[in-house]
């Protein structure tokens, strides 16, 4: 219903006159409405008894809000509590209330401020609509009544499909609540939460109560904690699960101010992993924690079926060289002092230094992804039409064969693209022997170079990253994903290894590698098997061989091969094996030429193989004194254990009935309490 000043009456017009506020101070309470509540309930469509109407009683002022609130509702619009008034001044009680249309007064002019300000419209527009209410004292009971109505409006009002969006109609109840809280522990996105909770309450989507907005402000202020607060719950957190598993890993370091500064934390099965397979780790620290703006890292490694297997966590407060050096201090101490042969990071001149210093026998090496996700920033403007041509050129040249080859190449690919003075370039250039391959072959990556390996390892972390949640149970979290992680690693490698090979030479060697390395090494080596049918092997002494492709008709691409049958010794100029722990195609096929039927045992590394517990026994010389060392065994004897029985019905039949047998007589073998205690601790 729109206002109009000719169409309202003298005494409203009296009302509305001083300072375009609802109803004066002066005025007297004895107000009026311009039209009955029938006639309103007529123009509106509505029942006459949901029509407020001067008279009208309610035993509280907020029974009074509400019902004027639903009337609004109805009607249109939303109201706001705008003003209260006290008997005979200031603290003689509250004895007058006035509640508003949303649209009432007008914008209030912005004070100037040295704090940046956000530039939000207003949608007041002067509207007088309101409601007045007073307290009445009749024999010592004291009831609210209606002294004021006016329903006029200078605005348009909005259809009933338009209104819920009002924010004052956007509330999400407890239940609700309770619901989003679970949905943001467990780390799905908001748009998932909000086609859940449309799912579960049968609601056309886009019709529930709140929005997008409503939901991410509510998590907002479940973020809003006192970061000191925050970390004394972290640590509570790592002490209750340390409680819990004797295992768990967690080493913090406070500051000047007793605050946590940094804190890391490993888990028992990423200990036991780590010894098998920390022979590679990437240390990705590009990650933050939103809610506190710390620093995130996170070491990964790669299991032997070629999937992400979690290591550890830190956060930090900082990103310097102190930091960084204390992060990877307690890494090692997780891992029994054991370092990598190779960590890849991200590009950070602090974290080279702490590693220089912290790990000075490994190889530091920059993942490719890191740098190439910041190509389309730095060169796409540059470049124009030229920048997928020129990025194609670019991993030419870090494929090269050679570092004599990938100089060349850079140097021109400098002149032909105008690169003379860019910057990034010359970084790059400057740090060339940590990215380009031509530097790192001689150095074991576990296939950490591959683009396959970027997107396993990026989709592992978001699944803890996308959880929304405290950062005291950002651990529990993080342990969820790691656990089901290792179900999911299981349950791949059981569907390799329960995978038909088809072997595509027929070579004797094939059927033996099939046998001992995993599904997903052979298929490496199997490439390589197929490939080397394709080269020529010439013998230039007794332990060099000559390797050429059979479409060469020069000495470009080459490889020199060397043999030693009495030692069964083997290299190659390419540097494959010492790169992935897989053999190249040119010792393959020296190895086919000298008659070998078999690969030499100690090429096929026992950190690809099916049967990996064999690093665990021939530790120590035989010796099982380490009770934690029987216990990585045992674990991984079980899970082999399964992958084996899966393999036919027979198997799982077998199994089970050892198992049964074996658990029956394991339940009556005396317990010594002292001595579990010992083997616990």
């Amino acid at each position: 219903m729109l206002s109009d000043p000719l169409y309202m009456s003298d005494e409203t017009k009296a009302m509305l006159s001083i300072d375009d506020e609802p109803i004066s101070e002066q005025q007297s309470p004895s107000s009026t409405t311009e039209e009955s509540p029938d006639e309103i309930a007529s123009h509106l469509s509505l029942d006459a008894s949901v029509v407020p109407y001067i008279g009208q009683q309610f035993v509280t002022h907020d029974a009074a809000y509400e019902f004027y609130s639903q009337f609004a509702k109805r009607c249109g619009f939303s109201i706001r509590r705008h003003r209260t008034e006290g008997k005979d001044g200031v603290g003689k009680g509250l004895t007058r209330r006035y509640f508003v249309c949303h649209r009432a007064g007008n914008t209030p002019s912005k004070q100037p401020s040295l704090k940046p300000q956000r530039n939000r419209k207003s949608t007041r527009c002067g509207c007088q609509a309101y409601m007045r209410i007073s307290k009445i004292s009749d024999g010592g009971m004291h009831e609210w009544r209606v002294t004021g109505f006016v329903n006029y409006h200078n605005h348009e009002l909005l259809e009933p499909d338009q209104v819920r969006f009002l924010p004052a109609y956007r509330v999400i109840s407890d239940p609700d609540k309770t619901r989003i809280l679970m949905f943001y522990k467990s780390g799905i996105t908001v748009q998932q939460m909000m086609r859940l909770l449309e799912l579960e309450k049968c609601v056309e989507p886009g019709k529930l109560p709140f929005t997008e907005k409503d939901v991410r402000n509510f998590i907002q202020s479940l973020r809003k904690l006192d970061q000191e607060e925050e970390g004394i719950d972290l640590l509570r957190m790592c002490k209750s699960i340390k409680e819990r598993d004797p295992n768990f890993c967690y080493n913090f370091k406070v500051d000047s101010s007793n605050k946590l500064k940094n804190i890391a934390w490993s888990y028992a099965s990423s200990v036991q992993s780590y010894d098998i397979f920390g022979d590679a780790v990437v240390f990705d620290t590009s990650h933050r924690i939103a809610a506190l703006d710390m620093p995130l890292g996170i070491w990964i490694g790669m299991n032997n079926y070629g999937l992400p297997c979690f290591f550890g966590c830190v956060l930090l407060r900082e990103e310097n060289s102190q930091s960084f050096a204390w992060a990877l201090q307690v890494f090692l101490s997780f891992m029994n002092g054991k370092a990598p042969q190779t960590i890849l990071t991200d590009q950070n001149a602090y974290l080279k230094e702490a590693i220089e210093i912290e790990m000075p026998d490994s190889k530091h090496a920059i993942c490719l992804w890191f740098i190439v996700g910041k190509f389309p920033s730095w060169f796409n403007a540059v470049l124009g039409e030229r920048y997928t041509e020129w990025k194609m050129e670019f991993y030419r040249l870090y494929n090269c064969e050679n570092i004599e080859e990938f100089e060349i190449g850079w140097h021109e690919m400098v002149d032909n693209y105008g690169f003379q003075t860019n910057r990034h370039i010359a970084s790059l250039y400057a740090c060339r022997s940590l990215w380009a391959l031509p530097y790192l072959r001689g150095h074991f990556f576990a296939g950490f170079c591959t683009a396959g390996a970027s997107k396993l390892i990026n989709a592992f972390i978001q699944r803890f990253l996308s959880a929304q949640t405290q950062l005291a149970h950002f651990v529990e979290q993080v342990a969820v994903t790691v656990d089901y992680r290792d179900q999911t690693s299981e349950l791949q490698s059981m569907q390799q290894n329960l995978q038909n090979i088809s072997f595509k030479t027929g070579a004797p060697m094939e059927a033996h590698a099939a046998s001992i390395l995993t599904p997903y090494a052979f298929s490496k080596l199997q490439d390589e098997l197929v490939m080397a049918t394709h080269y020529a092997c010439f013998q230039t002494d007794n332990n060099s061989f000559l390797i050429r492709h059979h479409s060469k008709t020069h000495t470009g691409g080459d490889r020199t091969v060397t043999w030693v049958p009495h030692h069964e010794l083997l290299s190659c100029s390419c540097r494959m094996f010492e790169f992935s722990g897989i053999l190249c195609r040119h010792a393959l096929r020296v190895l086919s030429t000298a008659n070998c039927f078999q690969i030499p045992d100690h090429y096929m590394p026992l950190r690809w193989r099916r049967t990996h517990y064999s690093v665990v026994l021939g530790r120590g010389n035989g010796s099982f004194d380490d009770q934690s060392e029987k216990v990585k065994t045992l674990q991984l004897m079980v899970s082999d254990l399964l992958n084996e029985a899966v393999k036919s019905k027979e198997r799982v039949e077998l199994v089970s009935m050892e198992v049964e047998g074996l658990l029956a007589r394991l339940r009556q073998q005396p317990v010594n309490k002292s001595r579990q205690m010992e083997f616990i601790n």
